[in-house]
């Protein structure tokens, strides 16, 4: 089974940071944001991982072949013209196969067991097309994106999707490549249909997308390798 990370953003809400390191680069704790959730789905049990890069890319790149893994890390090289959720994933389609696969931003900093998705990929139902994890909706964002009623996720906004999930590639069946598009709709498509299960999940979640939420990663992060540690 694989893993895509999605990290072609440009982190603007980070600059200046983000001006010269690209934000999966940004360093939490001795370690980068992607390089815990790589060490996360190694430990988890993938086969493999495919990250996607657009803005400073070749750092992202290079950082990752430095780093001693013990499993093939693919690229989606989007350049300059990024692809959106949707589209960055539809192009990386090739190299994740022809089975269920996990999706996971590479700003979240969680202590979600990504294990659970390899289990729960086991026994995949037929005509499923994505099983998404929710978060109690932060600070940031009140409104919400899904709901999730008896194991199955609603339209109805209550719950904040937290950037993990496992999806079908027959979700972009009707999805053309090297096209821009956002992920979103193509879920709430697929929600109509009652074909998208979800879990809650009520740990640690933060998406570093500020430099609010970075302080606060860096201040949680001793306890938070203690508790991911504990997990494995």
């Amino acid at each position: 089974m694989n893993i895509m990370v999605l990290a072609a953003g440009r982190g603007s809400r980070l600059a200046p940071l983000t001006d010269t390191c690209p934000k999966p680069l940004l360093d939490v704790g001795g370690r980068s944001l992607l390089q815990r959730v790589l060490l996360q789905a190694q430990s988890a049990g993938f086969s493999a991982a495919v990250i996607n890069v657009s803005w400073l890319g070749d750092s992202i790149r290079q950082a990752v072949t430095d780093w001693p893994l013990e499993f093939p890390v693919h690229f989606s090289v989007e350049g300059e013209r990024r692809l959106e959720t949707g589209g960055g994933i539809r192009q990386a389609l090739p190299l994740l196969g022809e089975s269920v696969f996990a999706v996971v931003n590479a700003d979240v900093l969680t202590d979600f067991p990504l294990r659970r998705l390899v289990e729960r990929a086991r026994h995949w139902p037929p005509g499923h097309l994505a099983h998404l994890v929710l978060v109690p909706n932060p600070a940031h964002h009140e409104q919400g994106d899904f709901g999730l009623v008896d194991g199955r996720i609603s339209n109805q906004p209550e719950h904040t999707f937290a950037g993990i999930s496992l999806l079908h590639p027959q979700l972009f069946a009707q999805s053309p490549p090297e096209e821009v598009f956002p992920l979103a709709p193509l879920l709430r498509t697929a929600i109509a249909a009652d074909q998208v299960s979800g879990e809650l999940h009520s740990g640690y979640w933060n998406d570093v997308g500020t430099p609010q939420r970075l302080a606060a990663a860096r201040s949680a992060i001793a306890t938070l390798d203690a508790m991911v540690s504990g997990d494995q």
